[in-house]
């Protein structure tokens, strides 16, 4: 069983993905926007296009006859998923997943209208003035996020009248391909966030990875954990809201299905907010590279492209993972790495450089895990992951 797949986004999580479907023997073209991506680096062959552009993505369809696409970015013209799946090619997970989850819009309206799953109040804007309307709908304070963004880019909090018009200029600036709308939604004083990676099969049952604690910084994950704490009711809750979403967008693959969580208090039960959804690997499931459960998330992912199958997830030790950044102050350039050697000397860690070839302010660069048995503690983990990754200076040639 060999296929050709085409993988749309060639960054950190789609270099695993690579690596992942290459040990399983298939043939992969990587593609990106730019020459050098980290997936490029180890796929079978690439290809530069700006795969917003519909005529361009078809080209490179068509040159390359793929029997798999698998997308691993927002900013591409989706629509045309659907006349790939009528041709016999395999979208990943389906062409309705990846139309529906590139744009917050169709997905919080599916969670919230047609699923009624609990999500926080919101309203959607294409101008100023409606940016204004929908935050005295929703109140102070709140969130604005572009429809389409990656990365926590464009996303801010307005916590006064003075930040309205500044938040809509950023997330002008942070909205990717040419969608100018963004959705502000009321902001949930929530005590913690997961990830739940979902995995869906064509032949077998959906399966749960344990749940993954993160904290972010600039609307980007800095660190992440697995197992993060809940309560077995409230996990149980996310659970189903991510079975009922994942089985209304159809198709196999892993899924990253993200929660707000309110424990219970006063006598009152927790509450579970459904937030966000991504319909391939999850930046904060990169804990999972720390051998946390049998197959990491990108081992799943490619399994349940290939139809493959999963029966079990098993979790067998704690981890951690924090990103290696580049400073505020770098400029942009080649990057360099000192302080390699002494992060690879942490006992019970690993490192991942991803290949970027350019550098730029606050640009995550890698990633550091860590590793312990069941008994380990996770704050413990948390900070060996942050002290390996702090070893690491990234730095910009002349």
């Amino acid at each position: 069983m060999k296929k050709k797949v085409l993988l749309l986004g060639s960054g950190e999580l789609g270099k695993e993905v690579v690596i992942a479907l290459q040990r399983l023997g298939q043939h992969v073209v990587a593609v990106d926007s730019y020459a050098g991506a980290p997936a490029m680096q180890v796929a079978d062959e690439h290809e530069v296009i700006n795969m917003l552009d519909g005529h361009a993505l078809d080209d490179v369809v068509a040159k390359h006859t793929p029997d798999i696409i698998v997308p691993e970015v927002e900013s591409i013209r989706t629509e045309r998923f659907y006349d790939y799946e009528a041709q016999g090619i395999q979208v990943v997970p389906s062409a309705k997943a990846a139309q529906f989850t590139m744009n917050r819009r169709a997905i919080r309206d599916l969670a919230a209208q047609r699923l009624g799953l609990k999500t926080a109040p919101y309203r959607y804007a294409t101008t100023l003035e409606e940016l204004q309307d929908g935050v005295r709908a929703v109140g102070m304070p709140c969130v604005v996020k572009p429809l389409m963004s990656s990365s926590g880019k464009g996303q801010s909090v307005i916590r006064s009248e003075a930040d309205v018009e500044r938040a809509w200029q950023y997330g002008m600036e942070g909205s990717r391909g040419d969608l100018a709308e963004v959705i502000v939604e009321a902001f949930i004083d929530f005590d913690y966030e997961i990830t739940l990676l979902t995995l869906t099969q064509a032949h077998e049952k959906t399966l749960f990875c344990p749940p993954i604690g993160h904290r972010q910084e600039r609307g980007d994950y800095q660190e992440s954990w697995q197992p993060a704490a809940m309560e077995p009711s409230l996990l149980e809750q996310a659970q189903n809201m991510a079975a009922a979403v994942t089985a209304e967008l159809g198709g196999s693959g892993i899924w990253g299905v993200e929660f707000f969580i309110e424990n219970a208090k006063e006598g009152q039960p927790g509450t579970v907010y459904f937030s966000e959804l991504s319909p391939r690997p999850h930046d904060t499931g990169m804990v999972t590279l720390a051998g946390t459960q049998n197959f990491n998330e990108f081992e799943l992912h490619a399994r349940a492209v290939l139809g493959l199958p999963v029966t079990e997830i098993e979790a067998f030790r704690h981890g951690a993972s924090a990103v290696v950044l580049a400073p505020a102050s770098i400029g942009e350039g080649v990057p360099i790495f000192n302080g390699v050697s002494e992060a690879a000397s942490v006992a019970q860690t690993d490192l991942r450089l991803f290949g970027k070839p350019t550098v730029r302010p606050y640009r995550r660069m890698g990633v550091a895990v860590a590793y312990g048995d069941p008994s380990s503690s996770i704050a413990d983990l948390i900070e060996k992951a942050k002290h390996t990754a702090g070893l690491i200076e990234v730095r910009c040639s002349d």
